[in-house]
């Protein structure tokens, strides 16, 4: 394929991972308006919490079976725009039912969509030749600072959900519905198959071959998730800090993520993914090892920056090993894979909970250390064979862009 179709196709990816991560971010940083909105009880909360990414995985399991039908271009297309549906559904909604149901819908959709984008972002990583992955994910961690800021802003005005909402998704779904006519779908042939194709080169699609990545992608969203839903009330109620500081370090870990995912390619093309990964694992392990043994509020603050930088590699690049393991499988290995997005986040904030209450916070900390750094254990596998993102890229000479 030439240059130019792919470079739009990169260009038009990166404007669905940006919307995805700002319609996320304006779901999750709105949480107590939703609560408030509907009268759900603390007790209740939980409930409708944990339903968003119980559906999102069986929307992954739709979308592995629906890309053997159609492209994962239009999978996409389509999931994306429901899911900005749902979330003015969500703002918009007057009951439980009218809730429930929006909040089914976003997971559904988000579930399908994730698994579309990241299928996209492998097939056209192995097009180019070299990595970009890491790109897309900046992409979406930069439309999670936007929704995010976007969020605050509608909670300083005091704003209903629907007028937050309604002219957000306004701007986005056009946006990506016109972006999406640049995706580029790979010329899988036998891809669309699944498992006969992954047995030429890869032998028979296993559950035991990609159970390792599936770990690595769980644990990654385990650090993620103490870190989006811990931080603040850690820094508050353990190192002492004001209500303000302590909305400081999530927002530091969003834009540490960012910025180590804007260079990470850089990082993969020339030492490998397998270095790159090793290295973020260590630098995540540090830092959870520094909020730990924090002395005061700006040392956990250092703490989570370094979890920033470390962290955010590790979920592009298993992706991408993924797409490597199985070459004629890897729409769904992706699938598959992304169910393990939903376990790490559904797991990780009632662990370190639980560790916390029985323990000590600061104790509970190390318990996602330990998990990231099993990651340690499979760095070999994010090499894989094939001849993008592993230190043995193609020639500049054919390189697309």
């Amino acid at each position: 394929m030439t240059r130019g179709p792919l470079s739009r196709g990169r260009v038009a990816l990166a404007v669905g991972f940006f919307a995805q991560g700002a319609v996320f971010a304006l779901l999750v940083t709105r949480i107590p308006a939703v609560q408030d909105r509907y009268g759900i009880s603390d007790a209740l909360l939980p409930a409708f919490l944990a339903a968003v990414p119980v559906v999102a995985g069986v929307g992954s399991v739709g979308a592995e079976h629906l890309v053997k039908r159609v492209r994962p271009s239009a999978v996409l297309r389509w999931s994306q725009a429901g899911a900005m549906l749902a979330l003015v559904g969500v703002g918009a909604g007057e009951g439980f039912v009218q809730l429930g149901c929006a909040l089914a819908a976003f997971g559904f959709g988000v579930g399908m969509l994730d698994a579309a984008m990241n299928m996209l972002g492998v097939s056209l990583q192995r097009a180019y030749g070299r990595s970009i992955m890491l790109s897309f994910h900046a992409a979406y961690s930069l439309g999670g600072i936007v929704g995010a800021s976007l969020a605050w802003v509608g909670a300083h005005w005091d704003l209903a959900l629907v007028v937050l909402y309604g002219p957000v998704v306004a701007v986005l779904l056009p946006l990506s519905l016109m972006a999406s006519r640049w995706y580029v779908d790979s010329e899988r042939g036998g891809d669309k198959g699944t498992e006969q194709g992954g047995a030429s080169e890869s032998g028979a699609f296993s559950g035991k071959l990609l159970l390792p990545l599936c770990l690595v992608m769980a644990f990654a969203y385990i650090g993620d998730s103490t870190v989006s839903n811990w931080s603040a009330k850690y820094l508050q109620d353990v190192l002492g800090s004001s209500e303000q500081l302590a909305t400081v370090p999530y927002n530091v870990y969003m834009v540490t993520t960012l910025l180590g995912r804007a260079v990470g390619d850089v990082g993969v093309r020339r030492f490998g993914a397998a270095a790159v990964v090793r290295a973020g694992t260590v630098g995540a392990a540090l830092g959870f090892a520094v909020v730990a043994m924090a002395p005061g509020a700006w040392g956990g603050i250092a703490g989570f920056t370094l979890l920033g930088f470390g962290l955010c590699v590790i979920v592009p690049q298993t992706f991408a090993a993924a797409g490597r393991l199985f070459p004629h499988a890897s729409d769904m290995a992706i699938a598959r894979l992304n169910i393990f997005n939903y376990v790490g986040f559904l797991v990780g904030s009632p662990l370190v909970g639980a560790v916390g209450d029985a323990w000590s916070y600061r104790g509970a900390m190390l318990v996602p250390m330990v998990l990231v750094l099993v990651t340690l254990f499979y760095a070999s596998t994010f090499s894989g064979r094939g001849r993008y993102g592993d230190g043995h890229e193609r020639s500049r000479a054919v390189d697309v862009g």
